[in-house]
Parts: C-alpha cells; structure tokens; sequence
C-alpha cells in the first residue's frame, strides 16, 4: 500500500491518509481481511506522528471501512457493495460540487465543462 502525503496540500496529514486507505479499499488494492501496517509502523514509513496515524484509523474504523483486533492490529473490514458505491457517489459529488464552484467563477459554460469532463474520464480509461 502506497499513501503519498503531501505539506502544501490544504487538507489534514490525517485525512490524506484517510482518503487514499479508502480509496485503496474501494479500488480492491486492499481486500477483507487484510492486516493493515500497525500505527507505529505507518508512522514512522510516513515519518509522521503516531497520534496522526492513530487519528486516521479511528476515523477508518468509524466510517466501517477497518476494525480493530485487540492484540492482532487492524484489519480491513468486509464492505458492503452498496455502501462502496454510495461512497464513491458522495466523493465524486463533493469534487464536482468544487469543479463547478470554479467553472462558474470562471465563466466555463455547462457545454465546456462537459466536454472537460468527458476527456478526462476517457482519458483514465
């Protein structure tokens, strides 16, 4: 698993960290069942606190997405497909709720960012 952390980006070390294990789980990176690294040792890969690492899988556990074996470490939870789906549809919703924030401030028309959007999602494919 790879999470990439960035200094100059306006959202928390916690929640970058947060972000990219969903993904990785929403994405089949990682499965059921698969041994997430221990707090200490994400911290120190990351070269960040342990309380940030801490605060990140408090927040995975409490979005259902990894549970906690007392003793054993932390795990990545059996998803329900739905709740996935639902939650790809509430980022992506987010994201373009911003993009059109920035297109209308822009004077970018319903008509150019459609066609934006439609070359940089065929472009991923």
């Amino acid at each position: 698993m790879v999470i990439i952390l960035s200094n100059s980006s306006e959202e928390p070390i916690y929640q970058q960290i947060v972000t990219q294990i969903k993904s990785h789980i929403m994405k089949g990176d990682l499965v059921e069942g698969e041994a997430l690294p221990s707090i200490r040792m994400l911290a120190k890969q990351l070269r960040i606190s342990t309380i940030t690492t801490k605060r990140a899988y408090e927040e995975l556990e409490r979005d259902g997405f990894i549970e906690t074996v007392g003793g054993k470490g932390c795990f990545v939870k059996t998803q329900n497909k739905d709740f996935l789906r639902e939650e790809t549809l509430r980022q992506t919703e987010e994201m373009l709720n911003k993009v059109c924030d920035v297109a209308r401030m822009g004077g970018i028309t319903l008509e150019e960012l459609e066609e934006m959007l439609r070359l940089c999602y065929e472009e991923q494919e």
